[in-house]
């Protein structure tokens, strides 16, 4: 019921008239949320956002500067990479170390409790938060448990000191402001922490305290804070053990403080409270407690003096720091802001004051023309709103403030104002210095809500500003790679392209040293993300800078001992380098090859994958050629997929699987049989990568000359069938593709009957996608190798199957259904036709469903088979499908209505016009309404048919319907799509050939009057086609008549015109060319450039269609009109007449042309010298011999022979 119901709603749809006034959002309504997000965040998986944790290092020495000289301390040499790189790296692996110890220990104690918890124990008392412990042993082990170094791996701590590291994750870099110091700045009051805390090492020790549970929070008094989970204890809660014992019984002391917890607060810094306020009145018994409570903390809480603190730490290792001047303590402690405020007496009301500097939510005015500012741009260009005085400025100031302006209009700016920033960012950026420009681009090129838009803009500023800055980008090679590199693996194709081209600027402007030192610490980084973006990186350099350059590095990258991390880099250079220059990789196949093959064996199972996968690249990028580098490997590779499975296992068949289409016939055969035995073992694997694999490697194998196909008969097909045709593999897209191409290449070896009777059951088959996956495969296999070998018994299944398929289908979004009954059809050809009155059956019965998709594609079958129902002499079956057809003209959906006129233009064209039923009278009257229709496809479709049927039945048709039709084919010109345009000018011709060309020239030349341009052009065109059906003679009057009206739209056509005609009628202008000369002389001393481009254009057209047919003195003439304009700056103006002048070359001979040119060659005027050096060089480029004749004579000198004895005898 409700499918019937479905099916009802999608063929009933409100008036039209109702549906063009309902409001419509525009096309950036976002507040309906139609509008995609630009922002690349959102469509960034969790991996590519990890681009965002990385850190813009500071800038690096620039050892080709400074020389010999030693670097100043401060600045950061490659060694300090390095350096922090190993740290880094061994920090790392010691807290692996640590978790793993920490893991293995809860286990042991995991298992130690299970045998515990036999014996039954008393149920211990929960411990209130101020206990303090009174056993050391337990102490020590709590400290044990909860230490910070104990914890994953995940978020290591970074100690605020910590010099940059190379940048990786977020913990490297110049401290960021996630961590909180008590030393950093003013504390704002509701810190929760409060700011007298002991400055924690590393921000958020890993898996502490929940948030908003800190141990100086409001502790859980009932009734007063909300009880929270109680938190892992942690080491520093522990009395330490030089103190002398806490309050015993866990009672909380009425005063002084209880050595064991590190104070928080300052007592004398406080705000009065409550308790502090002689009240008036008497208390409630709540806040008599609560002002004991408050008390009590804030003895607990004072500050340590300097003697206590002596006795707690020791005498050594300590020192002790000032506070810095600007420090102010926070006067409220954090808690009082936190507890539940009580009203004591009535509060009065008190105006409040105006703050005039508040900003509010309405952005200010931008000051001095500058673009809008988004919210999130505040951060970045917030200084500009400031409108000071520039003057008062330092120059560096200044400089800053101006390349801020600059970028925001880049960045914002409207594409006028963009242009100009870009270039004067461009041409200033050697004064603007590298710095300060990349200092403040590359930040907001990290930016989270930055658009697509947006970063092509910016990463366009740096490429030009790469250009001008050349070595002086050195020092911000990494900060500028840590930004682009992620472009490289953008889901965009051109954010690819784009990252690759400013890599590859980059590394031609700093070298390949400084691009080696920048990129080495990143090599064998510990995240896997930057060894991924530099290997790609790598990959662009070399093929910027030669492979040969980089080859001596790849080589000691690939054989490094230390980290298994820097070989898998270094293999993976090898892969992308494979992968992105292709063949050019083939004149240093083998030195690349001898790089990577140790990495077959290596102990490291991730670096044999990428290993088999480098060389399974370097061989897709060598094929056909290159078979000998790869000797060397094959060994290694045979034996490794007899030991390997899984991942590794995949990886080495698709090496062997590029490799062996590379191999000699006989070896490749002995090859394909040894891994055949392998690849049949893996037809099992439920792994989907394993299997896009294996069934890739069957298909190179079998598409490899030398395997037989008695082999893949016997020993592949049953299995393949039995493990890969099944109903799953239809449903990933990927698998079902490489499934459809691997059997098409199997069917190439072995036959059609093979695969055809082994699927053509299946098209019965009740899964759709898996119907779809065996119609694609039979409508390819067909296609390739037609129908000549199916039997009639496989026949009938297959057209049985097809018609089940077709009629069974419920959503064919790539028309699989109808290509493959298309394909089945056309290739059985004349064996179809006892099957044809079944399938014409279906065919009406489909056209009259309810669902416009049936019924489209019920009429798109017969635009298919139409031709093979002529060959079957089935008119009679046609003429009554025209009628069906037609009846069906009012079709409301367009898609349908342009699929029922494509059929029956099918059937016109096989069935011809005199046999077509219905008549061809009755037919057009029809149609002429249909072509209103804004609809592209009924357009495309309905004026091809009138085309045709104006073509071939013209007589069938009154004149009147003719005219008619030419009226509707002038709306036809402003079309979007050319193909419409194209057909209409086309029809213009037909139908003038039909009704003689005065009516239809008449309607084209007032047509020229229109504004729209593309319409103008489209009329032009068609004037010429008519005047070319229905000779030039014919129209020429009328054109030239039309251009005495004083309208520039009116005489551009017709130059136009005349432009085209005399392109088309070629050799026939010979007649006509005198008659024109005086209209072209008038359009090319006309003041208006496009006149002269026009008629210029027309000189071309005309001079080449009448080459060496003796019209020389006119085409002298029109030349002398033409030569004054080869000083036109205009790019249009300039080409047309450099055109006419070549058109004359060929015409009147090179040698006319070389005496015009010869009189400017050597002016005094370098503009007017390089104008006629210009033509000269073209005509040297056309007409290279024909010269020779026409060269001054010349006195012989010495060893230089001038003279031409053969033109000498010849003339």
């Amino acid at each position: 019921m409700d499918n019937e119901v479905a099916r009802k709603l999608a063929s009933y749809t409100a008036p039209k008239s109702l549906l063009n006034d309902m409001p419509r959002g525009g096309d950036d309504d976002e507040s309906l949320g139609f509008k995609k997000s630009q922002r690349i965040i959102d469509r960034e998986d969790d991996y590519r956002r990890r681009r965002l944790n990385q850190v813009l290092s500071p800038e690096r020495h620039d050892a080709f500067v400074s020389g010999d000289k030693t670097p100043k301390p401060e600045i950061r040499t490659y060694a300090d990479v390095m350096r922090e790189a190993v740290l880094k790296k061994e920090k790392e692996e010691t807290l692996k170390v640590i978790a793993r110890k920490k893991k293995e220990e809860e286990e042991n104690k995991a298992a130690g409790k299970d045998k515990e918890a036999v014996a039954a124990q008393p149920a211990q008392k929960r411990r209130n938060r101020w206990d303090q412990s009174q056993d050391n042993d337990s102490g020590a082990k709590k400290a044990k448990t909860g230490s910070d170094w104990d914890m994953p791996d995940s978020t290591p701590g970074i100690g605020r000191w910590d010099a940059t590291p190379t940048p990786g994750r977020i913990g490297d870099a110049t401290p960021s402001m996630s961590r909180k110091n008590r030393w950093d700045e003013t504390p704002t009051p509701g810190r929760l922490a409060d700011s007298d805390a002991t400055p924690g090492g590393g921000g958020v020790t890993p898996g502490a305290t929940p948030a908003g549970m800190t141990w100086d929070a409001t502790p859980k008094l009932s009734g007063l804070a909300t009880p929270t989970p109680k938190r892992q204890r942690s080491r520093w809660d522990e009395t330490p053990a030089t103190m002398g014992s806490a309050t015993p019984g866990g009672a909380t002391p009425a005063a002084g403080y209880t050595p064991g917890v590190t104070p928080v607060g300052g007592v004398e810094l406080a705000t009065p409270t409550p308790g502090t306020i002689n009240l008036r009145g008497a208390i409630t018994p709540e806040q008599y407690n609560l002002l004991r409570w408050e008390k009590d903390i804030e003895d607990r809480n004072r500050p340590l003096t300097d003697e206590e603190l002596d006795t707690m730490f020791p005498t050594e290792g300590y020192k002790i720091l000032e506070p810095p001047a600007t420090y102010v303590p926070i006067r409220t402690p954090a808690r009082k802001l936190l507890a539940t405020p009580t009203p004591l007496g009535t509060p009065l009301y008190a105006i409040p004051e105006e703050n005039r500097g508040q900003q509010f939510d309405v952005p200010k005015e931008m000051p001095g023309g500058l673009p809008f500012m988004k919210p999130e741009d505040y951060q970045y260009f917030g200084a500009l709103l400031n409108e000071e005085d520039e003057e008062e400025l330092s120059p560096d100031e200044q400089k800053e403030r101006k390349i801020m302006k600059l970028l925001l209009k880049v960045k914002n700016g409207t594409p006028p104002q963009r242009k100009t920033a870009l270039r004067q960012l461009t041409d200033k950026a050697r004064e603007f210095g590298a710095g300060p420009l990349f200092n403040r681009i590359l930040p907001l090129l990290m930016h989270p809500t930055l658009e697509d838009q947006e970063r092509h803009l910016l990463v366009k500023v740096i490429d030009r500003v790469l250009y001008k800055l050349d070595e002086l980008v050195r020092p911000y090679v990494h900060k500028i790679l840590v930004v682009i590199e992620p472009l490289l693996i953008d889901e965009d194709y051109y954010a690819r392209v784009e990252g690759r081209e400013i890599i590859s600027n980059l590394s031609k402007a700093a070298g390949l040293a400084t691009m080696i030192a920048a990129m080495r610490p990143d090599i064998d980084n510990i995240d896997e993300y930057v060894r991924n973006t530099t290997a790609r990186a790598f990959s662009v350099v070399a093929s910027a800078l030669g492979i040969p350059a980089l080859l001596p590095f790849l080589k000691a990258v690939c054989q490094s001992k230390k980290s298994w991390q820097a070989r898998h880099t270094g293999i993976k250079i090898v892969q992308q380098i494979a992968i992105l220059i292709g063949c050019a990789v083939l004149p240093h196949l083998r030195s690349l090859v001898e790089i990577i093959e140790h990495g077959l064996n290596d102990e490291n199972q991730k670096v044999r994958t990428i290993t088999a996968l480098s060389l399974a690249a370097l061989a897709e990028a060598a094929a056909p050629y290159g078979i000998e580098s790869f000797d060397s490997v094959l060994k290694p590779l045979w034996k490794g997929i007899r030991s390997h499975r899984g991942k590794v296992l995949a990886a080495f068949l698709k090496a062997i699987g590029f490799i062996i289409p590379l191999m000699d016939a006989i070896y490749a055969s002995y090859y394909t049989k040894e891994v055949m035995v392998i690849l049949i073992r893996e037809f099992q694997s439920p792994d989907e990568e394993m299997k896009k694999i294996v069934l890739k490697v069957v298909k190179q194998c079998v598409s490899t000359e030398g395997v037989e196909a008695d082999y893949i008969r016997s020993d592949i097909l049953p299995e393949f069938f039995r493990n890969f045709w099944v109903r799953r593999m239809a449903l990933d897209r990927r698998n079902y593709k490489q499934l459809v191409e691997t059997t098409v290449e199997i069917a190439n070896k072995v036959g059609v009957p093979d695969i055809v009777a082994r699927v053509v059951e299946d098209l019965k088959d009740e899964s759709e996608p898996y119907r779809r996956m065996v119609m694609e495969t039979i409508e390819k296999v067909v296609a390739n190798l037609g129908a000549s070998d199916i039997d009639s018994r496989l026949e009938e299944l297959l057209i049985d199957g097809i018609l089940y398929a077709f009629q069974e289908q419920t959503s064919d979004d790539a028309n699989v259904m109808l290509n493959g009954f298309g394909a089945v059809v056309n290739s059985l050809g004349q064996r179809v036709k006892p099957y044809l009155p079944q399938i014409c059956g279906t065919i009406k019965w489909r056209l009259n469903n309810k669902s416009a998709k049936v019924r489209q594609q019920a009429a798109d079958l017969i635009s298919r088979i139409a031709v093979v129902m002529k060959q079957c002499q089935e008119e009679q079956l046609m003429g009554h499908l025209g009628v069906v057809l037609y009846e069906y003209l009012g079709e409301e959906y367009p898609e349908v209505l342009g699929s029922i006129l494509g059929a029956l233009k099918a059937i016109v064209n096989v069935i011809g016009m005199t046999k077509m039923t219905p008549p061809i009278k009755d037919l057009l009257p029809r149609l002429t309404p249909i072509l209103k229709n804004r609809h592209e496809k009924v357009q495309e479709n309905c004026i091809d048919l009138v085309g045709r049927i104006a073509d071939r039945g013209a007589e069938f048709v009154p004149a009147r319907e003719w005219m008619r039709i030419c009226f509707e084919l002038l709306e036809m010109l402003k079309a979007h799509k050319k193909g419409i345009r194209r057909a209409a000018v086309n029809t213009f011709g037909y139908i003038a050939k039909a009704i003689g060309p005065q009516d239809v020239l008449a309607t084209l030349l007032n047509n020229l009057k229109v504004q729209e341009r593309q319409n103008r052009v489209c009329t032009t065109v068609a004037i010429a086609i008519v005047a070319e059906t229905c000779s030039p003679f014919t129209v020429l009057p009328a054109l030239m008549n039309e251009y005495r009206v004083p309208e520039l739209n009116v005489q551009n056509g017709v130059l136009k015109s005349l432009s085209f005609l005399f392109e088309y009628i070629g050799e026939m202008g010979k007649d006509y060319i005198y008659a024109v000369t005086p209209l072209l002389e008038d359009a090319l001393m006309d003041r208006d450039l496009v006149h002269r481009q026009t008629a210029a254009s027309a000189v071309k057209h005309m001079a080449l269609g009448v080459a060496g047919l003796g019209c020389e003195d006119a085409l002298v003439h029109l030349l002398n009109y033409v030569w004054p304009n080869i000083f036109e700056t205009s790019p249009h103006v300039i080409n047309a007449v450099m055109e006419a002048i070549e058109g004359m070359r060929v015409a009147l001979g090179a040698a006319v042309v070389l005496n015009y040119c010869l009189q400017g060659l050597f002016h005094p005027a370098r503009k007017v010298r390089e104008v006629y050096w210009k033509i000269y060089n073209s005509l040297y480029i056309g007409a290279q011999d024909a010269l020779v004749a026409a060269y001054p004579m010349l006195e012989d000198e010495g060893d230089n022979v001038y003279s031409r004895p053969e033109l000498t005898m010849f003339v």
